[in-house]
């Protein structure tokens, strides 16, 4: 009887479920441990890359290793440096800031009720304030930094991963009974996700240098600031790109009026959408592999879970589980959920041509 019970559970969605949300609630719980090693493997993925290439021009691995792990050394120290002062006098006058914008759109709300349009001004208050924008701009940002006094801890375990990274393949065959098709799928992974970040990576920085030349052209104050939050907000998909120029056009607005706003929106609207809509498009190839909903949906589901860093590793960590998803033929329709309407279509129009062929070799056997 128990075992008959115990048989109808294990099969069962809702023990399933119920699992998932234990699991869940437990990231949640240990997302302070569970972020630093994502951003760590992540990080360690992108940096295997110019690790294989050392090697091919036959520098050796230990030494490789040494001058990839010096390299991040001197970008985060670069960073911080360059950074930690822009970001402590933005920080200094930002109340000045916030009295203006204050004013400018007290100054608003007036002009409308002067051309008819009575709004209360508590209420109109309450839904905008653009001043609390700069304000939780500084306030990311200092958390931002503070995640990243984890960075002993980030590059010991990215020393790790990388040392150990030789031999994930061949743990991954003996704990998955030396399937060929496991070390296929596990090699795939690799692949995608370090194709995906390295684009990605290149975009973001592209995206950070000419923002920072648009700004500094326009006359906007702390263009590098702005650029580093374009950079960064680059790997949110769909809405980063939006957050980013927010503060950076209400800051135009306070310190060079509306003509300067406009410039400052349509130089992140430009650089973003060329970049964004025809040179990742190109460079990038086959594509995500994600439909833009679950793109979307991944963005809200990891930021919850994992908070900032489940934002920026939203679409990798999503096409790693969709990647794991296909090798099964019991979840293969969770990753065609998952998937693009044209990956789709190619399952279906291969299904139908293995039964036509599967049909086809029965009536020559018959």
């Amino acid at each position: 009887m128990n075992n008959e019970i115990n048989r109808s559970m294990k099969g069962s969605p809702f023990v399933t479920i119920a699992a998932l949300i234990i699991i869940f609630a437990g990231m949640i719980y240990a997302k302070s441990i569970i972020t630093p090693f994502l951003l760590a493997l992540f990080i360690s993925i992108i940096c295997a890359q110019p690790i294989s290439w050392l090697e091919r021009k036959r520098v050796p691995g230990w030494l490789a290793l040494i001058i990839v792990l010096l390299g991040l050394i001197f970008i985060f120290s670069g960073l911080a440096f360059l950074i930690g002062g822009t970001l402590s006098s933005f920080s200094g006058n930002l109340s000045k800031y916030e009295s203006t914008l204050t004013s400018i759109s007290n100054t608003f709300i007036q002009f409308l009720s002067e051309k008819g349009i009575t709004i209360p001004k508590d209420q109109i208050s309450n839904l905008i304030q653009p001043a609390k924008i700069l304000e939780f701009t500084v306030t990311a940002l200092n958390q931002l930094f503070n995640m990243m006094g984890n960075t002993f801890l980030i590059f010991l375990l990215i020393l790790f991963i990388l040392t150990e990274f030789g031999s994930f393949s061949v743990k991954a065959k003996a704990i998955l009974s030396g399937s060929d098709k496991s070390i296929s799928y596990f090699s795939t992974i690799i692949q995608n996700v370090r194709h995906y970040l390295g684009i990605k990576t290149l975009i973001c920085l592209l995206t950070g240098i000419f923002i920072y030349i648009a700004l500094l052209i326009i006359g906007v104050d702390y263009p590098l600031l702005w650029a580093l939050i374009a950079a960064l907000m680059n790997y949110i998909p769909n809405i980063g790109s939006i957050i980013a120029a927010i503060p950076a056009v209400l800051l135009a607005l306070v310190q060079l009026g509306l003509g300067g706003a406009i410039w400052t929106l349509g130089s992140f609207m430009l650089i973003n959408n060329i970049l964004g809509n025809f040179v990742e498009p190109r460079i990038m190839g086959k594509g995500l592999g994600l439909s833009t909903l679950v793109v979307f949906l991944s963005l809200l589901f990891w930021g919850f879970i994992l908070g900032m860093v489940g934002m920026f590793l939203s679409v990798p960590i999503t096409m790693t589980i969709k990647i794991i998803l296909e090798q099964n033929e019991k979840t293969k329709w969770l990753a065609i959920l998952l998937g693009t309407p044209t990956e789709a279509k190619t399952y279906l129009e291969n299904k139908e041509m293995s039964e036509k062929l599967y049909k086809k070799s029965d009536l020559q056997e018959s």
